[in-house]
């Protein structure tokens, strides 16, 4: 419950510092009241690390989004409508996103909410049809590793609800467009 609130805390915060105005003083002290709160905080209400997502995503079980992920992250190959792709947590299709460049991430804030970054804690580990050597990390700038292959950062659509779903293939979102990942590290063609 504590969790429910800090968050509700947090996102009134975000929706008055964005808007302006006379609300924005008591908005700041609620949420920084919450953030310097000293008590044990609770176990976690959500499975596998998840949250939920203040831009209508939900972070369910059904969702990949992780806070922070408690080891390294594993990306596999497999069958997809779209052919042999990548996957991550519970077989979730990863994607690239053509508006990164130079092995930066572009992708930040409701972007990443609709677009989770496929994080690690370590270096990531290849699984079956990954070539090891094109795997690697980035440090984003919420100070999260997130996995790359074949130098593009990996994500996760938040609408795929299971493992073979390949519903981000070709969307244009974010000012760029968002490809399912082969086992060679290019785009997946449909």
């Amino acid at each position: 419950m504590r969790k429910l609130l800090y968050a509700g805390a947090v996102a009134i915060s975000l929706l008055a510092a964005g808007c302006g105005g006379a609300g924005d003083e008591g908005a700041s002290r609620v949420a920084n009241d919450q953030l310097n709160e000293s008590q044990t905080p609770e176990p976690s209400e959500y499975p596998s690390g998840t949250t939920p997502s203040a831009t209508g995503y939900s972070a369910s079980p059904t969702s990949p989004v992780q806070a922070s992920p408690t080891g390294p992250a594993r990306i596999d190959a497999a069958p997809t409508s779209l052919g042999s792709v990548l996957v991550g947590v519970d077989g979730r299709t990863v994607y690239l996103f053509t508006k990164d460049k130079g092995g930066a991430s572009a992708c930040t804030q409701a972007c990443a909410a609709a677009w989770p970054p496929v994080l690690t804690a370590g270096a990531p580990q290849a699984g079956t049809g990954v070539h090891a050597n094109l795997l690697g990390t980035l440090h984003r700038e919420d100070g999260t590793t997130q996995v790359t292959y074949n130098k593009h950062p990996l994500y996760y659509y938040a609408k795929d609800q299971k493992a073979g779903d390949v519903l981000g293939q070709g969307l244009k979102d974010f000012g760029g467009e968002w490809y399912a990942v082969t086992p060679e590290g290019k785009k997946a063609k449909r």
